[in-house]
């Protein structure tokens, strides 16, 4: 009993330190950006600021959560997963909103093309909430349901990559060298799972198969004619 209790707890650990490694890049990568004077804090419009603090809560929640199940306060984690739910729903729908509104104000990286912005900022809100919503579903299987938690956050790490990568001096490796850093970030995982099960979890496979095709997903919608031709129409002509 005893073992079985260390193990549970040593589980929780490695969550949790995942949960903070993520947070942590995540702050660095849009903090360093304001402090280096790339962008005004101050001009930013007041959706943009919701919508970081949207993000601090879910990465609070991120951490809080497994500290509430190994302390044995699971109807507190229960009750702050329904939170964290409704949470995902208006971060997917503000993110919408945001590349909407940014690509029709011209507010957006000038190294991406309108319909790439597009289609990135909106396949990446559609896809985290696709993920929590998956989470939820399988609350009942921890396994998954921890794994695709970190998953849906590692799907939305972009916009931190964004601000520390050479985003402009990589040209067509940009999207490759994203992706292969969210990879990085599961093979994290699939690491502690050979480690602890000696093989990696179907939900960790099921991480980077999600991770490849956003991926894959953004260059090709970019590409069609009515992502285009929407760009076109929300940019004024």
């Amino acid at each position: 009993m005893a073992t079985t209790a260390g193990g549970a707890a040593r589980a929780e650990l490695f969550w949790h330190r995942m949960a903070i490694g993520l947070a942590v890049f995540i702050v660095f990568g849009f903090l360093q950006f304001a402090l280096r004077g790339f962008v005004d804090p101050v001009a930013a419009p007041f959706w943009v600021h919701v919508h970081g603090a949207a993000m601090l809560a879910w990465l609070a929640l991120l951490i809080a959560q497994p500290v509430l199940v190994s302390r044995g306060n699971r109807a507190r984690h229960r009750q702050l997963g329904r939170i964290g739910g409704l949470l995902a729903i208006f971060i997917t729908g503000l993110g919408v909103f945001t590349g909407v509104a940014s690509l029709m104000l011209n507010r957006f990286p000038p190294f991406f093309t309108p319909p790439y912005f597009l289609a990135l900022t909106v396949t990446e809100s559609l896809v985290f909430g696709a993920m929590v919503a998956w989470a939820l579903r399988r609350r009942r299987a921890t396994d998954w349901h921890r794994r695709l938690m970190i998953g849906a956050t590692i799907v939305i790490l972009e916009p931190a990559l964004g601000r520390l990568l050479p985003i402009p001096l990589m040209g067509p490796w940009a999207e490759p060298a994203v992706a292969l850093c969210q990879l990085a970030a599961v093979a994290v995982v699939a690491a502690y799972d050979r480690r602890t099960r000696g093989a990696v979890h179907p939900a960790t496979w099921a991480i980077a198969a999600v991770v490849i095709a956003t991926r894959v997903a953004i260059s090709l919608l970019s590409m069609t004619p009515p992502v285009i031709a929407l760009t076109t129409w929300l940019a004024g002509g």
